[in-house]
């Protein structure tokens, strides 16, 4: 595996690249044209630039999280073709730079949803959290107000202001919309896409929707092991694959995160890795909030879950995903430095113990 680190780019993001190149054992960066709206086609220009940013500050562009999916492909609508072809100009340029790895997301309106950005913790730090009774209680129209009041200055990914403020119009978009077609309308995508994929090598690496679960009527459809493999199925390409992030499948209590791991063999591409504690399970009350990375701090065995990955010989990328805000670090919240770095050195001294097992060197 290789171990890398989420950066937005200089002009959004709160941590540099000379920050991410001194964490142990980060190699990679995950990054995106943060910029771009989707449907719009990245430049060569662009890329390139990006890349050579990366690679001069000793970091390897090893990734690209996210290439935005435009409404009009996840709806069907006479447009999509359209945003489709833009899409796969797109991917021909990233493989013409040399770049083989593209996480994605298929869920309607809200990329993710949280209900506080900034939980305050008993030990002083802050989490990410959500609460049903809240999101049950909130009119979607005024959800990016919650989001971008907590923001602290920044712009979430996935709550970009440009596209929220068409939200009221979103929504009457996708009313006719449900699980079925959405599944429908994913496979016409991936159909469409993948022989670019073939011809430059590029994983297309699908993440899972965050909460697993249906949100404000909207379908979701990438939640469970079941699903991951109808996906998987109806478009059979070995670059059809998935960004296996263990705290948004997590977000479903009745998902076995290592059992998942262990029926995608070959079909991980890439790897978030993060902990969630949840507060109460209950669907109907449920509440969770980031946790520390370390398993004894949250309600996910990290050890079972890492262990999981290397034992399918996934190669690919992972990433710590979301931090707490500790130590007084004001920024993106989830993603700060010095919480995601101290997860960064979990996870590699994990793997590492793990594969010194799996050798005999030491005996866990």
């Amino acid at each position: 595996m290789e171990m890398t680190f989420r950066w937005f780019g200089k002009d959004f993001d709160t941590v540099t690249l000379e920050q991410i190149r001194q964490i142990p054992g980060v190699t990679g960066i995950i990054s995106t044209l943060y910029d771009t709206m989707p449907g719009e086609v990245w430049s060569r220009e662009r890329i390139r630039k990006l890349k050579s940013e990366i690679e001069a500050a000793g970091l390897n562009l090893s990734g690209i999280e996210s290439v935005n999916v435009h409404d009009s492909i996840k709806i069907g609508n006479e447009e999509r073709d359209y945003y489709i072809d833009n899409y796969i100009e797109t991917l021909e340029n990233l493989g013409k730079e040399d770049i083989h790895l593209v996480c994605y997301n298929f869920m309607p309106v809200f990329d993710w949803t949280r209900t506080e950005l900034a939980r305050l913790n008993p030990d002083g730090s802050t989490s990410m959290a959500y609460r049903q009774a809240a999101v049950d209680a909130l009119d979607p129209e005024t959800m990016f107000e919650t989001i971008s009041e907590g923001a602290n200055g920044t712009v979430m990914p996935g709550w970009e202001p440009e596209r929220m403020a068409h939200v009221k119009e979103l929504f009457e978009l996708y009313k006719d919309v449900d699980e079925d077609k959405l599944f429908e309308n994913l496979k016409y995508f991936l159909e469409r896409i993948m022989p670019v994929c073939n011809q430059y090598d590029i994983k297309m690496a699908i993440h899972p929707d965050d909460p697993a679960w249906p949100v404000f009527g909207l379908p979701r459809i990438i939640t469970s092991k079941e699903n991951i493999h109808r996906m998987m199925k109806m478009v059979d390409d070995p670059h059809n694959g998935v960004t296996f992030c263990s705290g948004s499948y997590g977000t479903n209590p009745a998902n076995d995160l290592p059992d998942m791991i262990r029926s995608l063999k070959g079909r991980i591409h890439f790897a978030h890795v993060r902990n969630l504690k949840f507060i109460d399970p209950n669907p109907e009350t449920l509440d969770f909030e980031e946790a520390p990375h370390l398993s004894r701090c949250g309600s996910f065995d990290l050890y079972e879950i890492v262990k999981a990955l290397y034992d399918i010989g996934f190669e690919g990328p992972i990433r710590p995903d979301h931090g707490r805000g500790i130590w007084g670090e004001v920024s993106m919240p989830g993603y700060g430095l010095y919480d995601r770095a101290l997860g960064a050195t979990y996870i590699n001294g994990l793997w590492e113990a793990i594969e010194k097992n799996a050798r005999g060197d030491i005996k866990i």
